[in-house]
């Protein structure tokens, strides 16, 4: 059984999805911790609900940036992390990290990459886009994470139809219901390809 590490910042859905398929068996793996760069949040309520380790690792409570990425870095090998899933995590993950965890880390994103991708898109930015646009159809992606924000290789998507009277709230709570369906699948799957 592979051991995967969580990052998320805010609410944590995803993790908690993630939580759920391992709990009911529909995903082989232990999660051996959760890192967030932000206090307060509701996805430690998650971890801390569960039994998860977690701790709170953010680059500006570090006298430098090479600091906070080999403290994370020490972090990932304490936990033994074989494979490393970003859930609304909202910071980029360090070079050094990316290097050792080569295409092993996970990240999804809240639309059909590569439309709306790369900085600044995120959460409700993303569907704001996708309806000022006039996109008849979006969904979510999980991707490889690279160093270029959300242009690593494509694993898998869904996808669903933006409604005439879609707001950007709707259609985020229409996409994360997806999102919770799609990720610990392709989780689950993706572990299988690993050594």
């Amino acid at each position: 059984m592979k051991n995967i590490v969580v990052f998320a910042s805010g609410s944590g859905s995803n993790f908690q999805s993630i939580i759920d398929a391992v709990e009911s068996g529909n995903l082989s793996a232990r999660i051996t911790g959760l890192i967030s760069n932000k206090p307060g949040t509701k996805a430690l309520d998650r971890a801390s609900s569960h039994n998860i380790p977690w701790v709170i690792l953010s680059e500006n409570d570090f006298g430098s940036y090479e600091e906070y990425s080999e403290i994370l870095l020490a972090q990932l090998l304490e936990w033994d992390a074989q494979l490393l899933v970003l859930a609304g995590f909202l910071r980029k993950i360090p070079s050094n990290v990316i290097g050792a965890y080569q295409n092993r880390i996970l990240n999804i994103h809240p639309s059909l990459l590569p439309k709306y991708g790369g900085k600044g898109f995120y959460g409700i930015n993303v569907h704001r886009a996708v309806i000022k646009a006039g996109d008849v159809e979006t969904g979510c992606t999980i991707h490889i994470v690279s160093e270029n924000y959300d242009e690593g290789p494509i694993l898998d998507q869904a996808k669903i139809p933006v409604l005439a009277d879609d707001t950007p709230e709707k259609l985020a709570a229409r996409v994360l219901q997806k999102e919770h369906i799609l990720y610990p699948k392709v989780i689950s799957d993706y572990l299988k390809t690993l050594d």
